[in-house]
């Protein structure tokens, strides 16, 4: 009966659109509407020079909008103009979001962060770890709920199958397309790490872990619970795993760069796995599943600024979101990997890891203007969002381009920051 009541909850709300936050003039929380008119400048540079087919910004300060706009067409073969309420594969912005419906638990008491993993997933109780030498050796100690949430399990995404031989393994084992959360459990406890527990940070599908472990303290499908405990409250009402029909329309095509021409092109439409079936939906990847707009995530993204609160209501603790948005790496841990990271050049270059989100730690070191204490992620198609506790800005900026060359984070945080009149700092 609860699984009725839920879904029918998102059927009703499928036809809606998200809530907007309210609106002010820059000058009334110290920035500059002249100076903005430079985010705009950039986004229709990036348009214009065929680097993104469209671009939705939104900038806010004090909880209140400053800068929203949409830039550009729906996609480089659909000339329409985009609109702000199109919906975008958000990939690994995804992650923020599931982090935090296993602090909900957290805070519920429903486990600890020293708990191991195989706890609550006992598929992966008998994992083991390939050694340097090519050996298959026990874990030293479990991996914990923390290396969960941190990317230091040892796990991995498969990125360098050609030079990594668990990568390989992942790939081979088509994790994404597993049925469901407990089958993408099932297929991971047959791969083994890439290292010790807590050894080094290296980007994984930990977090479609953490959404199994959300699913099964809790007692609902994933889905579900982010439905009822995060999107719902928060008025988020175009964020889902699977694209209502009612709103296909406004689910925009993703692009690639063509390596052999320089320029953007249309990824076909390819429903054979997780990563790319938006509307037959059951593995609900807690690590990359979602779309969702830039309002919605910018509700998102806002409450966490705000401590875990939105129009009064609270998803949060304010001092979890603190603690979220701790650097939880040790300094001896090295970074590894490819895609999202929060490592420059293989190194932690000024930036360190908490619990969902990447950190700022010394904007310096980073080499682009910021604030010590940004918390923030990224998607694969191009998505970013950060938020600063120091100026209490939230950026969401959102476009559909896989592996994109382009500056654009670092262009997006220029042309915020230089439009600040008063600083916080």
């Amino acid at each position: 009966m609860r699984s009725f009541l839920i879904v029918a909850l998102i059927m009703v709300t499928a036809g809606a659109q998200a809530k907007s936050l309210s609106n002010t003039k820059p000058e009334r929380v110290g920035m500059s509407s002249e100076r903005l008119q430079r985010m705009s400048e950039m986004s229709q540079r990036y348009v214009d020079e065929g680097r993104v087919a469209g671009i939705v910004n939104i900038v806010a300060r004090n909880g209140k909008v400053v800068h929203f706009q949409a830039t550009g067409n729906k996609g480089i073969d659909d000339p329409r103009p985009l609109q702000k309420d199109d919906l975008f594969r958000i990939y690994s912005m995804t992650k923020p979001i599931t982090a935090t419906a296993l602090m909900q638990l957290y805070e519920q008491g429903k486990f600890h962060l020293s708990d191991p993993v195989h706890k609550f997933v006992p598929e992966l109780k008998d994992v083991q770890v390939l050694n340097e030498d090519g050996e298959l050796v026990p874990v030293e100690r479990p991996m914990t709920m923390q290396q969960l949430l941190t990317h230091t399990t040892g796990m991995s995404y498969g990125f360098n199958p050609i030079n990594d031989p668990v990568d390989k393994l992942y790939v081979d084992a088509k994790l994404w397309a597993a049925k469901d959360l407990d089958d993408f459990a099932a297929k991971l406890a047959e791969l083994p790490l890439k290292f010790q527990p807590g050894a080094q940070w290296h980007y994984s599908v930990a977090v479609d872990v953490t959404g199994l472990v959300v699913q099964r303290l809790s007692g609902q499908r994933f889905d579900e619970y982010l439905a009822e405990h995060i999107f719902t409250p928060l008025g988020m009402r175009d964020t889902f795993f699977a694209v209502p029909e009612a709103k296909a329309e406004r689910f925009l095509p993703n692009h690639a760069m063509n390596p052999r021409t320089g320029k953007m092109i249309t990824i076909p439409n390819d429903n054979s796995d997780a990563m790319r079936d938006y509307f037959d939906v059951s593995l609900f990847s807690g690590g990359g599943g979602l779309v969702s707009t830039a309002m919605d995530y910018m509700r998102f993204a806002e409450a966490m600024r705000n401590g875990g609160e939105l129009d009064g209501v609270r998803i949060l603790g304010a001092k979890t979101v603190d603690y979220m948005s701790t650097n939880h790496l040790d300094a001896s841990i090295s970074s590894g990997g490819n895609g999202e990271t929060p490592a420059l050049n293989g190194a932690l270059r000024g930036f360190g890891f908490g619990l969902g989100f990447g950190l700022v730690v010394d904007p310096a070191a980073g080499g682009v203007i910021g604030s010590v204490g940004e918390f923030s992620w990224g998607g694969a198609a191009g998505t970013v969002f950060w938020i600063d506790p120091v100026e209490e800005i939230v950026v969401v900026s959102m476009i559909q381009l896989m592996g994109s060359p382009w500056p654009l984070r670092s262009d997006l945080k220029v042309a915020t920051y230089q439009a600040l009149i008063d600083s916080y700092q």
